[in-house]
């Protein structure tokens, strides 16, 4: 989350409101706004608040335009009634809502099974998002390191690291900051944009607690080779005896490989691979607020990670790093599991990568950009201006949409590719072929404005990059 201070911009006179907001006289009722960044002196009515609120959100962009965003944007109206009915539900009291507790459990089950983990020993949990199953899939890490080499840990010359290609999500900075941890990363070469295994190996020792490999860049939709990955660690160990585990960060392809790409092995088939996390609120099709996190076993997961309190009346195993959340997500992510099944699923799946293969093939034709991915993995591609487009860049066509109403994103990459800057688009259910219709439309309207250009008109790239995992 952003921090933000408590400081506003003082209200220098007073603010006219629509004076229909009043519940009867609007010249004497509810003329002037209340203040802004204080409490207002007295309450006022519910429809009066709801419409204030109500019309400053119309200035947010049209989430199901939003071609930035990984998190999904739609669902039916009987899954949002179901989280109406769960939103005061706290998912952390099992005692008090044990249906819900077990519609969690059978979630863990599912996802146990579809990852081809023993469902009789696998052990997971649901979380509020990828950032938080990766935090805690770090912290399993580092504890079963430490555990071993107790010996010699913590000492200055015992410095736990973590191995990544510099594509990954910024949770995993964040875990390495907030738990003294050294992130060690791949960096990107030519066209290659994630983790090569080779060199991920050669950044480990006797202190690397663990490998992450990311099954759907961020940065250009594509897949990591896991099996790869593996394969490279079980010769490192068999050279030095050096046993390094693998947590696959599937935030996006967790729930589109097992679907779509049955044959690619990425999951706990492969012997190395420990953990893994997925994002129910991405291609799980949940609204934001649901991750989940899973363990081969109970050896993954270090029992005194796990906390087993007597809340109000009942021994709660748990593992998470906060408490209190709504159960609405976990019983919306069963509603859909059920729902969907996996014929369902892979249908779903299938369509949304469909519209982003075409929909690449379509951005590619109009003869002004080079695709850099083509929606073959993840249902997302990315793509930047070919070497002769001079007029304009990347930035301002991601400024440009924006007067149709879409979100894409603009951003350079990371080292060792810099000097390359691209745009992005997520293509999720709910974005039809009609809308990728629409949206070509808008893209080759606004081409014509921004060929005629004399130059780019971006000044500074680090201001102008518009870029959110």
């Amino acid at each position: 989350m952003a921090l933000h201070t408590g400081r506003g911009k003082p209200d220098e006179h007073p603010r006219s409101m629509n004076p229909f907001y009043g519940e009867a006289n609007p010249v004497v009722e509810m003329t002037e706004a209340p203040p802004r960044h204080r409490l207002p002196a007295g309450p006022m009515l519910p429809t009066t608040a709801y419409q204030l609120v109500h019309d400053e959100l119309m200035l947010d962009g049209n989430s199901r335009l939003n071609l930035a965003t990984f998190v999904t944007t739609w669902m039916e109206s009987e899954a949002g009634t179901l989280m109406a009915e769960c939103r005061d539900k706290n998912m952390i009291d099992k005692d008090e809502y044990p249906r819900t507790a077990e519609l969690e459990r059978r979630c863990v089950a599912m996802l146990a099974h579809l990852w081809n983990a023993d469902p009789q020993s696998a052990v997971g949990c649901s979380t509020t998002g990828s950032s938080e199953a990766c935090m805690l899939a770090g912290l399993a890490f580092k504890r079963r390191w430490a555990r071993r080499n107790a010996d010699r840990y913590p000492s200055k010359d015992a410095r736990p690291n973590l191995v990544m290609g510099v594509n990954v999500q910024v949770c995993w900075d964040k875990f390495c900051n907030f738990w003294e941890v050294e992130a060690r990363q791949v960096p990107m070469e030519g066209d290659r944009f994630h983790l090569d295994p080779q060199s991920a190996v050669e950044l480990c020792d006797e202190n690397t607690i663990g490998v992450i490999g990311i099954l759907g860049s961020t940065f250009d939709g594509s897949y990591e080779p896991i099996a790869d990955l593996c394969a490279a660690l079980d010769d490192l160990q068999e050279r030095t005896g050096l046993d390094i585990p693998v947590h696959v960060d599937g935030a996006s392809g967790a729930m589109i490989a097992p679907f779509l790409d049955e044959h690619l092995v990425w999951d706990f088939r492969l012997p190395r691979v420990a953990s893994i996390n997925t994002s129910g609120h991405k291609y799980g099709l949940v609204y934001p607020g649901v991750g989940w996190a899973l363990w081969r076993d109970a050896e993954a997961l270090p029992e005194e990670l796990v906390f087993r309190v007597n809340y109000l009346g009942g021994d709660m195993p748990t593992f998470a790093l906060n408490f209190s959340r709504p159960g609405a997500q976990v019983v919306a992510q069963y509603y859909t599991f059920l729902r969907l099944g996996q014929k369902g699923f892979r249908a779903v799946q299938q369509t949304t990568r469909n519209v982003a293969r075409a929909l690449a093939d379509r951005v590619e034709a109009l003869g002004d950009f080079r695709l850099l991915s083509r929606g073959e993995e993840l249902p997302v591609f990315a793509f930047t201006t070919t070497p002769d487009v001079t007029a304009y860049d990347v930035f301002d066509v991601s400024r440009g949409l924006r007067a149709y109403g879409w979100l894409v994103p603009a951003y350079t990459f990371p080292a060792n590719r810099q000097d390359l800057s691209v745009l992005r688009i997520v293509c999720r259910n709910g974005f039809s072929t009609d809308l990728s219709d629409l949206f070509i439309e808008d893209l080759n309207r606004l081409l014509s404005d921004l060929r005629r250009q004399p130059c780019p008109l971006t000044h500074d790239k680090k201001v102008a990059t518009s870029f959110h995992h």
